[in-house]
């Protein structure tokens, strides 16, 4: 229980994180993309 308490407390914050940075990521995944092809 206790590692199912954990992980998904790693997963609310790994979510929160990709929310915040979200747009300046996005965009640079894009740019990094296109930089490839």
């Amino acid at each position: 229980v206790e590692y199912a308490l954990l992980v998904a407390l790693i997963a609310v914050v790994c979510i929160a994180a990709v929310a915040l940075i979200g747009g300046n990521a996005s965009d640079t995944l894009n740019e990094a993309g296109q930089s490839v092809n």
